[in-house]
């Protein structure tokens, strides 16, 4: 029997893990700076959790802000929760990290995107590093966004056989 190295899916923990690492410090210190997160998730997965209201309004996926104010961020080894203002109602929301499809600093230019694989018998990502413009729409909280700079794209196509 021969086996793979599955370097797809140690990427897909590794960034994940990225994510939680970052989270973990901006729990514990705040938000450095001019940082701030855009953070596209998949609002049909079945651990996220968020209000009817929201999920009624953005079925497929949503994009939040962790900017200016967010409030309870509690970072587990599987999803993050914060309480976040959509319109001057905080609602609090469950993200799990399988979950969320771009997450994007643009105060820095750099960007994750987790694109999903349409297979037979695989739920294989594809994780690449995203243009900041391709994420910064519109985002679900109503705050204010700036004008971002496209990030270098990286995909790990090539490096599959």
């Amino acid at each position: 029997m021969s086996r793979d190295i599955d370097y797809g899916n140690l990427m897909h923990e590794a960034m994940r893990g990225l994510i939680r690492k970052v989270l973990l410090d901006v729990a514990d210190r705040g938000l450095p700076g001019n940082h701030h997160f855009f953070i596209t998730f998949d609002t049909s997965h079945p651990d996220a959790e968020l209000a009817d209201w929201l999920s009624d309004r953005y079925p497929g996926e949503m994009t939040v802000v962790m900017q200016h104010w967010y409030d309870g961020l509690e970072v587990t080894e599987d999803g993050f929760s914060v309480t976040l203002n959509f319109g001057d109602a905080p609602e609090p929301l469950y993200i799990p990290y399988d979950a969320i499809r771009t997450f994007v600093d643009p105060s820095v230019e750099f960007g994750l995107r987790f694109e999903q694989q349409d297979g037979d018998d695989t739920d294989e990502e594809t994780i690449v590093e995203a243009p900041v413009e391709q994420v910064s729409e519109e985002p679900a909280t109503l705050e204010a966004t700036e004008e971002a700079k496209p990030a270098e794209i990286v995909s790990l196509d090539s490096f599959r056989k």
